[in-house]
């Protein structure tokens, strides 16, 4: 083993990834998968769920382990992490990846029924998985917390309001559960700027939408990968309470 592939070692770990079918997360969970780690795919398409699963087992050789749930249900997690705990008996690491953002035709036209879902999947649903998963890692004496962010909690706009105000609620969320799960467990935000995966299909790409971006693109999904690694790893030991922010040079 080569001295990167040490210190992104991930063997005998086991990580949980909500959102884990398509998109970064699928990524994330692939990534972590070739690194040594049993994986748990968990989102609310059972059938997008499998398929992923199988597809990482015949690729990296690890057990991949497909969950159906709805993240933003608090009613729904003690099932999920029930569910982790017996079939692989700990979660290393927790990466709180599923959320939405609702597109809306106005700022007065939003729905409480949709301002209300979004902040469950973006906010509550992180804020109860890593309440239950955190209190087992400390109880365990290690553990690793990455919370999905994104780059519209430092610079929204008035097309992802409802979206952005959760996830700098997350961004908060972070902070705080360093605090309270440290010094043994680490919690970071793993901040994504544009990236092409499935929600990019409603964007309008009319003109050079990513010109203010120092990389002046968009990022593939694949491109998340380094980051999700080094906070999952020992490599961020380090590490804790921070905002690693993927976002092709935001200003």
């Amino acid at each position: 083993m080569g001295y990167a592939d040490e210190l992104f070692d991930l063997t005998g770990k086991v990580v949980l990834v909500t959102g884990g079918s398509r998109g970064l997360g699928r990524e994330m969970a692939i990534a972590a998968a070739h690194c040594g780690a049993d994986v748990i795919i968990a989102s609310r398409d059972m059938e997008s769920c499998i398929v992923t699963a199988e597809e990482i087992a015949a690729a990296t050789g690890r057990t991949a382990f497909p969950y159906q749930v709805h993240v933003g249900r608090w009613d729904q997690l003690d099932g999920l992490v029930e569910a982790a705990y017996g079939r692989f008996g700990k979660v290393d690491v927790l990466v709180n990846n599923a959320g939405m953002s609702p597109l809306y035709e106005s700022l007065s036209a939003v729905p409480e029924k949709l301002f209300d879902a979004v902040f469950n999947l973006n906010v509550k649903g992180p804020f109860r998985l890593s309440a239950l998963i955190g209190e087992r890692m400390v109880a365990a004496g290690a553990g690793v917390i990455i919370n999905v962010s994104s780059s519209g909690s430092l610079r929204p706009d008035e097309h992802m309001l409802p979206y952005a105000a959760a996830k700098s609620g997350l961004n908060t969320l972070t902070e705080g559960l360093a605090k309270a799960y440290g010094p043994t467990v680490r919690v970071n935000t793993l901040m994504a700027g544009p990236f092409l995966t499935d929600v990019s299909k409603a964007w309008d790409m009319a003109g050079e939408p990513f010109g203010h971006l120092a990389l002046q693109r968009a990022g593939d999904p694949s491109e998340i990968v380094g980051a999700a690694l080094f906070l999952m790893s020992d490599a961020s030991s380090f590490t804790t309470g921070s905002i690693l922010r993927v976002d092709g040079g935001l200003p």
